[in-house]
């Protein structure tokens, strides 16, 4: 058996490729370990200014493995809660993750799969790829996705995906927000590769990361709340090395310095 994921850094950029093309990329806990890991590495890294998920083969990720489905059969309540909050934890990490997250879906990603590509920061699929929340149809919950599903979509696009658990084709889901572009299967990687590189080198890490942080923090917040949260933030943001020397190059007619033509 091979590893469950690959990565790679290149130009900035760190892919994370799903590799269980044989099971269809599904989720089990070793997967979402190393996935774990390699989010945890992208952080860590300073070289590394865009975080790109997409899977080997045809699917994106078909969801819970099987092995995995047949094992909540017999295990304990306790067994089940170290294995939901294993994979919250993840659906957390990428959602709070310091660097913009991309997912290129390059086939079909259903239930947990449908979840991670949702989570990320931005979302671009080819035509052929289908989405959705299917937990409904086997007797489960989609609980955890649900949370993060919610605060994309709203109630009522939530509602329609999460009750019926119906598959969309990726044209329905872009059209809902679920995800961002719909692409050629063909131009898939080249699209993603062109987004992954204008964000690498037309924007400042400190300034993305600050801004992911609010965005995950002010839809929580009444307004009162949320304008003080920003007032502070405002502040803070104009005190960074990046804020002053992107200002100092404005003014000076010049590039800053995370900027690479």
């Amino acid at each position: 058996m091979g590893e469950p994921i690959l990565y790679e850094v290149r130009d900035r950029v760190a892919t994370v490729t799903l590799h269980r093309p044989d099971k269809r990329n599904a989720l089990d806990a070793a997967l979402v370990t190393a996935l774990r890991t390699a989010l945890d590495a992208a952080a860590a890294d300073e070289a590394v200014r865009v975080v790109v998920l997409t899977g080997a083969g045809k699917a994106f990720s078909a969801g819970a493995d099987l092995a995995a489905l047949e094992a909540l059969q017999s295990a304990t309540a306790l067994d089940n809660l170290a294995d939901s909050e294993h994979l919250a934890g993840l659906f957390e990490q990428i959602y709070l993750h310091p660097k913009p997250v991309i997912a290129r879906v390059n086939g079909h990603a259903i239930a947990g799969g449908c979840g991670l590509a949702a989570v990320c920061d931005l979302s671009i699929a080819t035509e052929q790829a289908r989405f959705g929340f299917t937990e409904v149809r086997i007797g489960f919950v989609p609980a955890i996705v649900m949370v993060f599903v919610l605060r994309k979509l709203g109630e009522a696009a939530a509602r329609d995906l999460l009750l019926r658990g119906a598959l969309i084709t990726a044209e329905e889901a872009a059209a809902v927000g679920l995800i961002n572009r719909v692409v050629p299967t063909g131009t898939l990687e080249a699209t993603v590769d062109e987004l992954a590189r204008e964000m690498a080198t037309q924007t400042s890490r400190s300034a993305v990361a600050l801004t992911k942080k609010m965005l995950a923090q002010v839809p929580g917040m009444g307004l009162r709340e949320a304008l003080a949260y920003a007032t502070h933030l405002n502040a803070f943001a104009r005190s960074t090395p990046d804020c002053q020397a992107g200002i100092a190059a404005f003014l000076n007619k010049t590039d800053p310095p995370w900027r690479i033509p």
